[in-house]
């Protein structure tokens, strides 16, 4: 993942086969309005910073084990609980000039998107936050890795290359998770269960184009506490479709995705909710020095393809006795940035975005739901180091 020297092997006489590695970020976070990643609304947070460290180890010519552990603070959606990211064994099945295929078993990435598999590393990164309409960092553990198994190939060919992977795994799941999807901790608990993802993947000319289709099938399912409790045992599905297409020339860069993000909530009282989402971004970044990258980007968020702009759901207040706002279906984020390799080691970066809509605050940070503001702009800067 990371292309640095090593220098534990030569300090403790390592085989080359064995790799060590480790980053980490500190940001500070500025908000008009609303809180993102702890209390950032007028005075600033500290509250989001990342600790890694992973490991690799060829065993042999075609058997391999990796691991990464983090620990990870964004607010009060997360607290710093070391977690592990992912714990595999990969197994070369086939390999030759036009063709790799392979096995991994154990916590194995997601294969979603250009960014889900290393979105924990914040130089590879295009920017401090992913696009939060694709990349929701308050569903980051359920998205990046999951348990099971993955299939995934190689195929060179004189048009370009083909990347396939495949997995059958368990979505992981906790608290965070929980609230994301079912809007509050309810009593009982909320698994995930046999999911399927795919992405291929088509590059030419070494990635100066590359094209991608992603999905998954992911399931989960909630066993209530007792049966009069608040919310009823029921089933969810996400099944997802992602498009993605990147043009990389030796200054600029062109990257744009788009999602049909379906959802199928079933039983939880014979309550039935069937959606459909879309989520997009266009971005650009340019490298107008070696070391120096401007980046601009429009990032949309609808919850409901059927009411983009939340006047049905607000309307719903007066059915449900709660009050519900039109904003908190939809977001639209204008974000401009910079980023400054100083070392090989050090990057830092500054990014301003102007966002229209809350579909992706997170209640922790926002415990008062009517203090929340439709308008409102974020500041934010970033220092990170890798070894």
């Amino acid at each position: 993942m990371l292309l640095l020297a090593n220098p534990l092997q030569a300090e403790w006489k390592l085989p080359d086969s064995f790799q060590v590695h480790g980053f980490a970020s500190q940001a500070f976070i500025l908000t008009t309005d609303n809180n993102f990643f702890g209390n950032s609304k007028d005075d600033g947070t500290f509250d989001f910073r990342e600790l890694g460290i992973n490991a690799s180890w060829r065993i042999l010519p075609k058997l391999q084990i990796a691991a990464q552990g983090v620990s990870r603070w964004a607010g009060e959606n997360d607290e710093g609980d070391p977690r592990l990211d992912y714990g595999l064994v990969d197994y070369t099945v086939l390999s030759d000039p036009e063709n790799s295929w392979g096995i991994r078993l154990g916590r194995v990435i997601n294969p979603i998107g250009f960014y889900n598999d290393t979105r924990d590393v914040a130089f590879t990164r295009p920017s401090i936050f992913l696009p939060q309409s694709i990349y929701f960092d308050r569903t980051r553990d359920v998205a990046l890795s999951a348990d099971g198994g993955q299939i995934y190939g190689e195929r060179r060919t004189n048009i370009g290359d083909f990347f396939l992977q495949f997995n059958i795994a368990r979505p992981r799941v906790g608290s965070r998770e929980e609230r994301a999807l079912l809007g509050h901790d309810f009593p009982g608990e909320l698994e995930g269960d046999t999911s399927l993802f795919g992405r291929l993947f088509y590059e030419k000319d070494g990635g100066l184009i590359r094209l991608g289709f992603s999905s998954f099938w992911a399931n989960f399912d909630f066993d209530a506490e007792l049966p009069s409790a608040s919310l009823p045992s029921g089933s969810i599905e996400f099944s997802p479709l992602i498009f993605s297409g990147q043009y990389n020339g030796e200054q600029l860069s062109l990257t744009s995705e788009v999602a049909l993000r379906h959802f199928d909530y079933s039983g939880f009282g014979s309550v039935d909710n069937d959606f459909t989402g879309l989520s997009w971004y266009v971005q650009a970044a340019y490298r107008f020095l070696p070391n120096w990258e401007a980046v601009v980007r429009f990032d949309s968020l609808c919850v409901d393809l059927d009411d983009c702009d939340g006047e049905e759901f607000a309307a719903q207040s007066l059915q449900s006795g709660h009050q519900r706002f039109a904003h908190r279906r939809f977001a639209d984020d204008w974000m401009v940035g910079l980023r400054w390799d100083v070392t090989p080691s050090v990057m830092l970066r500054a990014e301003f975005h102007h966002i229209r809509g809350t579909a992706w605050i997170t209640l922790e940070d926002n415990p008062d739901f009517n203090a929340l503001e439709e308008d409102w702009n974020m500041f934010s800067v970033l220092v990170s180091f890798r070894f």
